[in-house]
């Protein structure tokens, strides 16, 4: 457990929530009784995203099965609960705030059988039924089934329910290095299992958009972090991101550096060397952070009406 919590350098100040859009969203979210992961994670960028109108919206509950040590969602058991009207207010929501571009998250629900990915599926329709031109970006868990003999593997049957959908971008978060995985992420979690399930999904979908992330400042070094980058762009990544680790409470994991904005343009120039369609790479970065702005790059860069 952290005694305090690092005082951050200039470049990561950030500014307060406000009035305005922000409020207009605040009240939206509330009235239709929706969670945002941007409130529930403690994300640096509320006041910025709020204030233009978007935000990535947390489904399936507020209570994660797993508990990975650099997340301030609360860690529990839900017990099979789902909130089957949910998708409806979800798409309501997306409506009302009149979203282009939609960022769906969730907790991990090891409860469920199928994870979740039936109830993500139904959101994405139901956002794409009220408003066709409106762009999903998942950012899915693994789904991958809890497994007697411990290691877990990928469940590409419910993968596919994801890509039925037709979402327009699917993003699963690497989160950390490999050999920072078992420290940072939940026993169930995996550096290889993150690798597969991106793998999968561009088995399943070759033309299909894919997105990961990770965090730097938590005890990696750089060469790690190419590592990383370049086992991504193996299995068929387009988007990458990564963002500087802040320390949400004195209960998380503490920040083992802060990573100088000169730093992250050379990941992000290393990034796009190797490939990468994009590759915002910043310390307020975060994986839904600036998504619209990525998907209108992809449709310039990929000359087609739609990702």
């Amino acid at each position: 457990m952290s005694e305090g919590i690092k005082r951050k350098p200039n470049w990561l100040k950030i500014r307060l929530p406000g009035q305005g859009e922000y409020k207009d969203v605040d009240k939206i979210l509330k009235d239709l009784n929706l969670r945002s992961v941007c409130r529930s994670a403690h994300c640096p960028n509320i006041a910025d995203c709020w204030g233009r109108r978007t935000a990535t919206i947390m489904i399936l509950g507020d209570v994660c099965t797993r508990g990975c040590r650099f997340c301030a969602v609360t860690t529990g058991n839900p017990k099979g609960y789902i909130d089957r009207t949910e998708p409806e207010r979800v798409a309501e929501a997306v409506q009302r705030m009149g979203l282009k571009y939609v960022v769906l998250t969730s907790v991990d629900r090891d409860d469920l059988a199928d994870g979740g990915a039936a109830h993500f599926a139904r959101t994405i329709r139901l956002i794409k039924e009220r408003d066709a031109n409106v762009l999903v970006e998942p950012l899915i868990p693994d789904f991958a089934p809890p497994s007697p003999v411990g290691a877990q593997h990928v469940a590409p049957s419910l993968l596919r329910k994801i890509i039925d959908a037709h979402p327009d971008v699917v993003a699963h978060n690497l989160e950390t290095v490999e050999r920072l995985t078992p420290h940072v992420r939940d026993r169930r979690a995996g550096y290889r299992l993150s690798l597969d399930v991106l793998r999968v999904l561009k088995e399943i979908a070759p033309d299909g958009v894919t997105k990961s992330g990770i965090m730097v400042g938590l005890g990696e070094r750089d060469n790690e972090v190419y590592t990383a980058m370049k086992d991504m762009r193996e299995v068929g990544v387009d988007i990458l991101t990564i963002g500087q680790y802040l320390q949400p409470t004195r209960k998380h994991m503490e920040v083992d550096r802060f990573v100088t904005p000169e730093r992250f343009k050379e990941y992000e120039k290393r990034a796009l060397d190797m490939g990468f369609l994009s590759a915002p790479c910043a310390p307020l970065m975060r994986s839904s952070y600036h998504a619209a702005e990525v998907a209108a790059f992809l449709r310039k860069r990929k000359n087609v009406s739609s990702i």
